[in-house]
């Protein structure tokens, strides 16, 4: 029996890297988890791999850039189980090149995902949040803290997640709900290699040019792997942590400058 048995946790993009570790690791810990994210083929992988440690997964396959999406889930859930005792803010990737030659619908579809996401799946669960004395745990990135002339929809949208997950911070004060970020520097998922050839095609050099000149830059000695993250956002939603409020905190092997 885990801390984690007869809870449920929510998890917006939950197929892969990050989040499906996120929801490998509640799994071990006797949670019930819900994997939201857009592809149901890559939701029954994650669901048939994280069965193997714990409570398999109930997928919920949908675009969430949609409100209609968003309350699709929360219909989905309140149907199933009836409660929600965290909601992992995970969905989202945003594309990276050079500014002059982004398209405006790339910040828009970047704001769609990660931005209202995260702002409609936290409206929509908060009343169950609230009766849980729950948890929510938003995943952003430390491009929030650190702008990218090269990352510039990523920095955009990750330092509105993170406004608004410290200005939701200030209502779960008063409703017993604890929220707080995870700022994941570079990590090891699908996501980070796609992102790599991005850059690397804005700067007319190879992907694993672009690695070795990330890792120089940040001073790391590993890229970072999703577990890392996981780990943390378990800690968040523990008992340990119910004194943790509106923090951000980064998991990026120190490469984050400035203060803390």
């Amino acid at each position: 029996m885990g801390e984690f048995t007869n809870k449920v946790v929510v998890i917006s993009g939950g197929s892969r890297g990050i989040g499906k570790a996120c929801a490998a690791t509640f799994a071990r810990e006797g949670a019930q988890t819900v994997l939201a994210a857009a592809s149901q083929a890559n939701l029954d992988a994650a669901a048939n791999e994280i069965a193997k440690v714990g409570p398999k997964p109930l997928t919920f396959a949908a675009n969430l850039k949609t409100l209609e999406a968003c309350e699709g889930v929360h219909a989905f859930v309140k149907d199933k189980l009836g409660r929600c005792d965290v909601l992992i803010n995970n969905a989202g990737a945003t594309r990276g090149g050079n500014f002059l030659e982004l398209p405006d619908d790339a910040f828009v579809d970047g704001f769609a995902l990660k931005y209202f996401a995260a702002v409609r799946l936290s409206r929509a669960f908060w009343p169950m949040l609230k009766a849980a004395e729950g948890r929510v745990v938003s995943i952003i990135g430390g491009a929030a803290r650190t702008p990218d002339p090269l990352f510039l929809i990523g920095g955009s949208v990750n330092s509105a997640c993170a406004n608004f997950a410290k200005g939701l911070a200030g209502l779960g004060k008063k409703d017993g709900v604890n929220v707080n970020v995870i700022h994941p520097g570079t990590t090891e998922t699908d996501r980070i290699l796609q992102l790599f050839d991005q850059r690397a095609a804005a700067g007319g050099v190879t992907a694993d040019e672009i690695r070795k000149q990330t890792m120089e830059k940040e001073g790391l000695r590993r890229i970072g792997k999703p577990e890392d993250v996981a780990e943390l956002a378990l800690y968040l939603c523990s008992d340990k942590a119910r004194h943790i409020q509106g923090a951000a905190i980064a998991v990026d092997g120190g490469a984050t400058s400035g203060l803390f």
